[in-house]
């Protein structure tokens, strides 16, 4: 059993959370008649009367009358021994994962052509593995690579505009089993959507104290189509995603690890005599240095990734503030930003950048990358105070600059492109392959397609949930519903600044474990507690069965045009829910 959550209660887990259920064995004192939406630890919530504690809604009148359901009796059975306790903690998120794998994995190298950003992505990688930078290729280099000509790539470096780490992890398939084969230029990309159905579930679990909403969370990543897709072709976002979503994961994982060692330095100093007034400095925080090795990967895959280190620096910040103000320190806003706010940092932004220059290492190591020798021109060297940074350091530089103005200074109409205020709803999701005329299915031939719309009761739920966490988080200030949000904003808000630059549906993939999550604590709300009247318990149960069983029916009538499977141009029509998705 994790060290980071007590064993489950038998019975108690299936549909709600223990602690946050009134009476629930080990629940501390004062979590009776919490609000049957709280799903968040019982110990997060300070001693009723607490200067601190957060406003909460009326306690309800206690039930009279039948609790629980049938089911909650069956599932107690079920998990009456501690070794089928440990058994649904790990089987249920290793089980949504072997369904993502099969959803992911299968048929994988069809079709045997580029697609979309492929062109630029897939053969980067090839010639880094080569040549330790992205080289040049001839025309008609995407026919001939796909058809097994990988060798005909050229010396002269290529202009890039992306870090190179997320093109390594590319290259992982390619370097083990060569670039013959489609299914090699897209393995590890299908991997890494398998592991991030994985860290969804265990965050889920983390945030909500639920194996099964977990699991339901995983679940819907698993099935949902913008995640297959993403996971199907070998672009960067599903690596940005997959680092992000392991930082958030660390940072988690720190929350708990941190407020346990300064409620230690507090009682030794409070035994010693010493009444501390702004806190101890805590620089034991290993989960805080893992995710700065985190961010800085999602950052050396895509500059995108430096929100999630802004974003989440300020939430450690935040974090501190209020573990120190729970513990009774006088001046605990000030110990946080002026004390430990510089040691969180230090932790997190120094390890980040380091992971980020690490990424170049092949461009420092050779000598032939794009921009390599800029400042060894005449000219071009920095002088005064900057002329002790290294050559290359500078040279770096230069080229970071000219790719920032090519980002920012992309405007070219593109026929999928979308608006970002449309996202979370999926206003113009992203056609990347299309191919009519072929033979099998219909009289008038069949075609297939990689279209990468999102399961739109996923996504639209998705969207009310997010609005309703907002609402939440000013409401109740909630712990669980303050991190996901954090994953949103660092993910989807700074994008709202570029509303004029040519942007893709696909790049939502980056925030939507978030979004995942949020829907998922809905569903928690929506199912309940274990001590909720029969009635009330039995409903909720049947309306989340019935939609996930929808989910799911959805997912399986989508798969095909996921997943550029051969069918009716009729069918494919049929798809088109909105009018802009056509």
């Amino acid at each position: 059993m994790s060290v980071d959550e007590p064993a489950p209660v038998a019975g108690s887990e299936l549909f709600g959370t223990a602690a946050a259920a009134t009476g629930t064995a080990g629940a501390p004192a004062g979590t009776a008649g919490a609000p049957p939406s709280a799903i968040a630890e019982a110990s997060d919530r300070p001693a009723p009367g607490a200067p601190h504690e957060p406003a909460r809604e009326p306690a309800p009148p206690e039930a009279s009358g039948p609790t629980g359901s049938r089911l909650d009796d069956w599932w107690a059975r079920v998990l009456r021994t501690a070794r089928r306790r440990e058994l649904w903690y790990w089987g249920g998120p290793i089980l949504v994962t072997l369904l993502a794998a099969v959803l992911r994995f299968w048929n994988l190298g069809h079709p045997q052509q580029i697609v979309f950003d492929e062109t630029y992505y897939v053969k980067d990688a090839w010639t880094l593995l080569h040549h330790g930078y992205e080289s040049t290729w001839p025309d008609g280099a995407d026919e001939r690579f796909a058809a097994g000509e990988t060798g005909i790539y050229q010396d002269g470096a290529s202009y890039v505009v992306h870090p190179p780490l997320g093109k390594w992890m590319i290259a992982l398939g390619m370097a083990a089993f060569g670039a013959d084969s489609a299914f090699w230029w897209r393995a590890s990309t299908a991997l890494a959507g398998m592991i991030a159905v994985f860290l969804v579930a265990v965050c889920g679990r983390k945030l909500l104290h639920s194996t099964l909403l977990g699991v339901i969370a995983g679940l819907l990543f698993a099935v949902d189509g913008n995640a297959i897709v993403m996971s199907r072709v070998a672009l960067l976002d599903n690596w940005v995603m997959l680092f992000a979503l392991l930082g958030f994961w660390f940072v988690l994982l720190d929350r708990d690890w941190s407020a346990r060692r300064l409620e230690r330095r507090l009682e030794r100093a409070r035994a010693d005599g010493r009444d501390p007034h702004f806190g101890p400095v805590i620089w034991a925080r290993p989960w805080v240095i893992a995710a700065g090795v985190a961010f800085g990967a999602t950052s050396a895959v895509k500059w995108s990734g430096l929100w999630f280190v802004a974003a989440f620096g300020l939430y450690l910040v935040a974090v501190d503030a209020v573990a120190r103000r729970r513990a009774g320190l006088p001046f605990w806003l000030s110990g946080a930003l002026l004390k430990q706010g510089p040691a969180t940092f230090l932790l997190l932004v120094p390890v980040a950048l380091v992971t980020y220059l690490a990424s170049w290492t092949g461009w420092f190591v050779t000598s032939g990358g794009y921009d390599r020798h800029w400042a060894e021109q005449a000219g071009n060297a920095a002088t005064g105070w900057l002329s002790w940074v290294p050559l290359p350091l500078q040279s770096l530089w230069h080229f970071h600059q000219t790719a920032y103005t090519y980002h920012i200074g992309v405007h070219s109409p593109h026929p999928w492109s979308a608006n970002p205020l449309t996202w979370l709803v999926m206003g113009r999701p992203t056609n990347m392959y299309y191919a009519d005329g072929l033979p099998g299915c219909a009289p008038d031939g069949c075609v297939e397609s990689i279209m990468g719309i999102g399961n739109p009761l996923i996504w639209w739920a998705a969207a009310i949930a997010v609005l309703y966490l907002v609402y939440r988080l000013v409401r109740y200030r909630e712990w669980a519903v303050g991190a996901i949000l954090t994953g949103l904003a660092a993910g989807y808000l700074p994008w709202l600044g570029y509303l004029d630059r040519t942007v893709f549906q696909f790049y939502s993939i980056v925030f939507e474990p978030y979004t995942v999550l949020a829907l998922t604590f809905v569903i928690g709300l929506v199912l309940g507690r274990r001590d909720d009247p029969s009635w009330r318990r039995e409903r909720g149960i049947r309306v989340v069965a019935v939609y996930l069983v929808a989910v799911v029916l959805v997912s399986a009538f989508f798969y095909p045009i996921w997943t550029a499977e051969p069918i009716p141009a009729i069918l494919r029509q049929l798809h088109f829910w909105l009018p802009s998705w056509s």
